[in-house]
C-alpha cells in the first residue's frame, strides 16, 4: 500500500536533487584563476639583498627616484577555485576571475610553467639588456650587465629593465636621473629592436603601483583602456609603444618642457 506525501513533503523531496545539484556547482573546481596586485621591485636598487641591475665594463651612475616593475599573483594551476571562489570575486575591483589557460599553458606541470617562466624572465633580460645598449651605443662586448630579481617570472620587466640600465649608465644624458627623482612604474615586454609590447593584467598592476608609492606609471599604448579601468587616484598614465618613446616621455616629464603622452 502506497502512502500520498502531503504537498510540502512532495516539495521538499523534490528540492534535494536541486540544493545537491547547486552544493555541487558551488564547490566544484573550474577552469578559473583569481588574479591580484602582485609585488613590485625598484630595479634600480634591491631586491632581497641582491642588487637588481649590475654592470661591468663601464662607469654606474648613482641614482635617485625608482623604476619599479610590477607584477600580479594569481592562484597556482593546481589550486581549486569554485563556483563561490568566482562570485565572490567577479565584482572586486582589486581581483580579476580569468581562465586558467589564459594564465597557465593548459596541459603543462607546475614545474614546466615555472620552467617556462623563468626561461620568458631570461629572454627578457637579454632583450632588455640589448636593447639598452644599442639605444646607448654600446658594444656589449665592452660592457657586461647582468640582471637579477628573485621569484619573479615571465617577460613584463622588460620595459623597465631597460630604462633602469639606461638610467645607471646614462641617466637623462645631461647629467640627471631619467627618472627626476620619481617614483615610476611600468611594465611591458621589450624586444632587442626598442619595441614595447603588450603584457596583461595592467588594471590590477596599477593598483599595486599605486600601493607602494609610484605616481606616474608606464603602460603599453594598446592596453590603455584596460590602465584607465580603475585607475588609482594620483597615478598618471603614460601610454608607450617603443623605448624611445618612453625615455622622451620620462625627459618631458623631468624638464616640464613639452607635452607628455596620456591616454
Amino acid at each position: 500500500m502506497l502512502s500520498r506525501l502531503t504537498r510540502p513533503q512532495a516539495v521538499a523531496v523534490c528540492a534535494l536533487p536541486v540544493v545537491a545539484l547547486l552544493a555541487t556547482a558551488v564547490f566544484a573546481p573550474l577552469p578559473f584563476s583569481v588574479a591580484q596586485p602582485g609585488m613590485t621591485a625598484n630595479v634600480l636598487g634591491t631586491n632581497q639583498g641582491t642588487q637588481v641591475i649590475n654592470v661591468a665594463g663601464a662607469p654606474v651612475r648613482r641614482t635617485s627616484g625608482q623604476l619599479r616593475m610590477v607584477t600580479i599573483m594569481a592562484t597556482g594551476p593546481d589550486a581549486r577555485v569554485s563556483l563561490g571562489d568566482v562570485i565572490g570575486n567577479w565584482f572586486r575591483t582589486d581581483r580579476a576571475v580569468m581562465p586558467r589557460d589564459a594564465v597557465y599553458p593548459s596541459g603543462d606541470t607546475v614545474k614546466e610553467i615555472e620552467q617556462h617562466n623563468q626561461a620568458q624572465m631570461q629572454q627578457s633580460q637579454d632583450a632588455a639588456t640589448q636593447a639598452a645598449l644599442k639605444y646607448l651605443g654600446l658594444s656589449a662586448d665592452k660592457v657586461k650587465v647582468t640582471l637579477k630579481l628573485a621569484d619573479v617570472g615571465g617577460p613584463s620587466a622588460g620595459l623597465l629593465f631597460t630604462l633602469g640600465i639606461i638610467d645607471k649608465l646614462h641617466g637623462d644624458g645631461n647629467g640627471g636621473d631619467l627618472t627626476g627623482g620619481r617614483n615610476i612604474a611600468g611594465t611591458g615586454t621589450i624586444d632587442a629592436d626598442g619595441t614595447v609590447g603588450a603584457v596583461g593584467g595592467v588594471a590590477l598592476k596599477t593598483q599595486a603601483a599605486r600601493r607602494d608609492g609610484a605616481t606616474v606609471f608606464l603602460v603599453p599604448k594598446a592596453e590603455c583602456t584596460d590602465a584607465e579601468a580603475d585607475l588609482p587616484k594620483g597615478l598618471k598614465l603614460v601610454p608607450v609603444t617603443t623605448l624611445k618613446g618612453a625615455v622622451n616621455a620620462l625627459n618631458v616629464l623631468e624638464s616640464g618642457k613639452g607635452s607628455v603622452p596620456s591616454c
